[in-house]
C-alpha cells in the first residue's frame, strides 16, 4: 500500500472520524471554559491545548487534501473551503491584539466543523438550504396573515394597550409572541375585558400560524430531507430500487416459464 492509499484509508476510517469529532467537541468545551475567570496558570494550559487542537486540525486538513486524487475536487466542496478557512484563520497569532475578539469568534465557529465531519448533519443542513425556496412562498403567505392581523389588532386594541398594539410593527411583534404561546392568554384576556369577541381574533390567528403554516413548513422540510436521502441511496453502487427488483423478478418469471413451460 503506497502513501496515498494509506492517507485515503485514514481519511475514510471510522476511528479517524470519531477522533476528529472528539477534538471538535474538546474545542467547543475549551471555548466555554474560557468564559470563566481562572488563574493565570490554567489560562496558560488552555492556551497550549488550543494550539494543540489547532495543530491537529491542520494535520487533518492536510490528510484530507493529500488523500484527494484530484486536488481541484477538494476545493469544489464548500465544506472543505469552510474548514480550511477556519483552520487558517486560527493559525493567525492575534490573541493578544486588538483582533482578539475575532480570534475568539473564529474558535466558536470551529464547532460548525462538526457538520462537515458528520455526513448525517451535512445532509440535514443541505436539505434545509434546498428547502428555502419552497419555504419562501409559505413565509410570504404567513407574512400576509401577520400583516392583516396586525392591522386589525392595531385598529381595535391600540387604546387598550399602546405598548402592545401602538402601531403595525409593534402589533406584529405582539402577534409573534402570541404565535410562540409566550403568555398569549394575558394578551387575550386584556382585550376580552373590552371586546368579548376578541378571543376569535387570537384563536383564529393561532390556528392559521402555529398549527397550519408551521406544519406546512415541517412537511416541506421533511419532504426535502427524504428526497436528499433518496439521492444519497441512489449514489450508493449497491443500491437497488424497487422498480429494478420488480424488473428482475419479472425476468426470472419469464425465464422460469420458458424453461419449464408445463409448470
Amino acid at each position: 500500500m503506497d502513501g496515498l492509499s494509506r492517507l485515503q484509508a485514514i481519511r475514510h476510517s471510522k476511528t479517524f472520524e470519531i477522533f476528529i469529532i472528539t477534538i471538535i467537541i474538546a474545542s467547543a468545551l475549551l471555548v466555554g471554559i474560557k468564559t470563566y475567570d481562572m488563574p493565570q496558570s490554567v489560562v496558560q494550559i488552555l492556551r497550549v491545548m488550543d494550539w494543540l487542537i489547532t495543530s491537529i486540525f491542520v494535520v487533518e486538513i492536510s490528510i484530507r487534501f493529500i488523500a484527494e486524487k484530484k486536488k481541484i475536487n477538494f476545493f469544489r466542496s464548500g465544506w472543505n473551503l469552510f474548514d480550511t478557512l477556519i483552520v487558517c484563520i486560527s493559525l493567525i497569532p492575534i490573541e493578544n491584539t486588538d483582533m482578539a475578539l475575532v480570534a475568539r469568534l473564529i474558535r466558536v465557529f470551529r464547532v460548525m466543523r462538526m457538520v462537515s465531519v458528520i455526513p448525517e448533519l451535512r445532509m440535514l443542513l443541505n436539505s434545509l438550504l434546498i428547502a428555502l425556496p419552497r419555504l419562501g412562498y409559505v413565509m410570504a403567505l404567513m407574512f400576509i396573515i401577520f400583516y392583516i392581523y396586525a392591522a386589525v389588532g392595531s385598529l381595535f386594541f391600540e387604546d387598550i394597550n399602546p405598548d402592545l398594539w401602538g402601531d403595525i410593527a409593534i402589533s406584529m411583534l405582539t402577534l409573534f409572541r402570541v404565535m410562540t404561546f409566550e403568555d398569549w392568554t394575558d394578551v387575550m384576556y386584556e382585550t376580552m375585558a373590552v371586546y368579548g369577541w376578541s378571543w376569535i381574533f387570537f384563536v383564529s390567528f393561532i390556528f392559521l400560524t402555529a398549527f397550519a403554516f408551521l406544519n406546512m413548513v415541517i412537511g416541506i422540510v421533511v419532504n426535502v430531507l427524504e428526497e436528499e436521502h433518496q439521492k444519497e441511496l441512489e449514489l450508493d453502487p449497491n443500491y437497488v430500487s424497487i422498480e429494478d427488483l420488480r424488473d428482475e423478478i419479472a425476468e426470472l418469471k419469464t425465464i422460469m416459464v420458458n424453461r419449464f413451460p408445463g409448470s
